[in-house]
């Protein structure tokens, strides 16, 4: 990771420190992918467009940030460039294994988006376990210790950072 003008820090450790208010990981991920053309360019990895012509058409972002997203995205580890053409220089875009991890996110706000923001889903997953029937993709969290899914009312939060509570920082 690199500093530069849209934010992102040099490393991850420095990605949580640069972040101000209550050190968190969520803010510090948001530092990386964050900003709306960024997530729209890893959706459409996701959905198997790896070349920028398709990723720009696909997402509607001006060329110019989108290719510093996209530069962004590859500085922090999230996507990975990867040559097709020598002549003249071409290159690919896919996911890295951090960039990989995003797919619950990517998931969770398309799923939000279908029910609280429109009527309709403009696309829908299938999940085609080998073997088995064909079928929509519902997914759930799933405690991996347990084994039981998750359901609301039933995590809290525990705060390991010095200094902090789950209400904010510790009065001295």
């Amino acid at each position: 990771m690199t500093s530069d003008t849209t934010g992102t820090a040099d490393t991850p450790a420095t990605a949580r420190a640069a972040v101000p208010g209550r050190p968190c990981s969520m803010a510090a991920a948001l530092q990386v992918v964050g900003e709306k053309w960024a997530l729209l360019a890893v959706r459409e990895l996701f959905y198997g467009n790896h070349r920028f012509d398709r990723i720009a058409r696909n997402t509607g972002a001006p060329r110019d940030r989108l290719t510093a997203r996209l530069r962004a995205l590859e500085e922090a580890g999230v996507v990975e460039r990867r040559p097709y053409s020598e002549r003249p220089p071409r290159y690919e875009y896919h996911l890295t294994e951090a960039g990989r991890d995003l797919a619950p996110l990517a998931h969770a706000l398309r799923v939000w988006g279908d029910r609280w923001l429109g009527p309709d889903s403009p696309v829908t997953f299938a999940h085609e376990p080998e073997g088995h029937q064909s079928h929509p993709f519902d997914p759930a969290w799933v405690c991996r210790t347990c084994g039981r899914e998750a359901r609301r009312g039933e995590l809290h939060a525990e705060v390991h950072t010095p200094g902090w509570t789950v209400e904010g920082p510790v009065e001295l």
